[in-house]
């Protein structure tokens, strides 16, 4: 007789929707340099581990900048462990831009208000709401499962998932794969068409510090040694700079999954491939790639000078730089070469790109997992423009992929409501989001 497979009870519905909106309304505001304290939400998540029998450990590298991990015990002590990880901290939120509060974590209209909703307090309550519907039912996996909720992901994770995987790695023992936020949430390109991507690929993260130096002297007079306009020159170059285009693995998955949808033939290692001109046939669909085709660099901030009638001797800049990986040592090059002799350029911030395999288990179950719950949406392997705390575990050879699965209605721009106002998210898609990773677990 086959082993009856349970799926969440209705107390596990009812609590992704509470956690999500408490977890909201815990202010974990991350501007950087510091200031956040996630502990409150933190306990929140650990009073919530331990009342379902689940030890979970807090540990801090600075005071208040809280995480959490546990460990649940699977049925095969011989199987990898998996990692489940989010954040806590949330990106800044100006209140008279929003239609709601942003930390009231309200409940109208079959949605949860709040910053955090989308990114990525969502997945910390849908996580949270699947254990513990575990421990209810006497469900285990076959597999040891490691959660860990970080601090620190909105700014460097040095106090996070670094701090983590630098002074704690003997608790993601035997963790050979993860998964956490951005991917697996539907995306309508055209009326009738449902996909969900899946992430197995992050670009490198590049923050620079571009710095000019010059001759400091009297604003009324001539100065061809001014580094505000040396600074000034190289940004517009930056930011004026088209990239090449760049394939990996995952990106060319992509766009033959894509081409494949719309019945377009393609040839990805093809001489005279055209990846411009497949993004333009593929139209609305095409968002999903068109980031992720090349490097990026993006000038975000400047500062110089001190009096409108002083010519400074220094400048600086900042740049969003993104590496794709295999092509570091390109984006490299591409800076030297733009910044030119005037201007010098560091790493502010570095962390290294990720590529998952595509045509591994893992992401056979991840796409089983969705389609089991839609099965007329098509799930495709995408590579994130940005990134996550992924790349700190991987230090600790763990493979990451990003699946954090939401039904969204038509309309809903999950790209706009990513660090956007007004962010939400539907009950329904908390809904679906717990019976697909409860699916999925239960699997692995």
């Amino acid at each position: 007789m086959a082993e009856e497979v349970r799926e969440p009870d209705a107390t596990a519905l009812d609590e992704v929707v509470t956690f999500t909106s408490e977890l909201i309304r815990i202010d974990t505001t991350n501007r950087g340099g510091g200031d956040c304290r996630e502990r409150p939400a933190a306990e929140y998540v650990a009073e919530r581990l331990a009342a379902a029998g689940i030890e979970p450990a807090l540990l801090e590298r600075t005071t208040g900048r809280t995480n959490v991990v546990a460990r649940i015990p699977g049925t095969d002590p011989a199987a990898p462990a998996l990692l489940i990880h989010g954040h806590l901290d949330v990106v800044p939120a100006d209140p008279a831009e929003w239609s709601v509060h942003p930390f009231s974590g309200e409940v109208r209209d079959g949605l949860v208000w709040g910053r955090g909703a989308v990114d990525m307090k969502n997945m910390d309550a849908m996580v949270l709401a699947v254990v513990r519907s575990w421990a209810r039912q006497g469900v285990r996996p076959r597999r040891d499962v490691v959660l860990a909720y970080t601090a620190d992901e909105e700014d460097s994770a040095a106090d996070g998932s670094g701090f983590l995987a630098d002074r704690h790695a003997g608790l993601f023992e035997g963790c050979t794969e993860g998964i956490s936020e951005s991917g697996a949430f539907s995306f309508h390109p055209e009326p009738g068409t449902t996909l969900y991507p899946i992430a197995a690929g992050e670009r490198g993260t590049a923050w620079l510090k571009l710095t000019a130096h010059g001759r400091a002297g009297h604003g009324s007079k001539v100065n061809t040694a001014n580094a505000v306009t040396r600074l000034a020159a190289a940004v517009a170059r930056i930011g004026a700079h088209t990239w090449p285009v760049r394939l990996t693995t995952t990106v060319r998955a992509a766009l033959t999954e894509l081409a494949a949808l719309y019945g377009i033939e393609i040839d990805t290692h093809a001489p005279d491939f055209d990846t411009d001109l497949l993004l333009d046939k593929l139209g609305p669909a095409a968002a999903l790639v068109a980031p992720t085709v090349r490097n990026s660099a993006n000038p975000t901030m400047m500062e110089a000078g001190y009096k409108v009638n002083v010519i400074p001797g220094t400048a600086v800049a900042y740049v969003d730089g993104r590496m794709l990986p295999g092509a570091e040592e390109e984006f490299a090059e591409t800076m030297d070469r733009l910044t030119g002799p005037d201007v010098e350029w560091e790493f502010h911030h570095r962390e290294v790109p990720l590529e998952a395999p595509v045509d591994s288990p893992t992401f056979a179950r991840l796409r089983a997992a969705v389609e089991r719950f839609d099965p007329d949406g098509r799930v495709v392997p995408f590579t994130m423009s940005g990134g996550t705390d992924a790349k700190q575990f991987s230090r600790l050879g763990i493979t990451g992929y990003g699946f954090s699965p939401l039904k969204l209605p038509p309309g809903l721009d999950y790209a706009a409501l990513f660090h956007g106002v007004d962010e939400r998210v539907p009950v329904d898609a908390l809904h679906f989001g717990v019976r697909v990773l409860d699916h999925y677990l239960k699997s692995a």
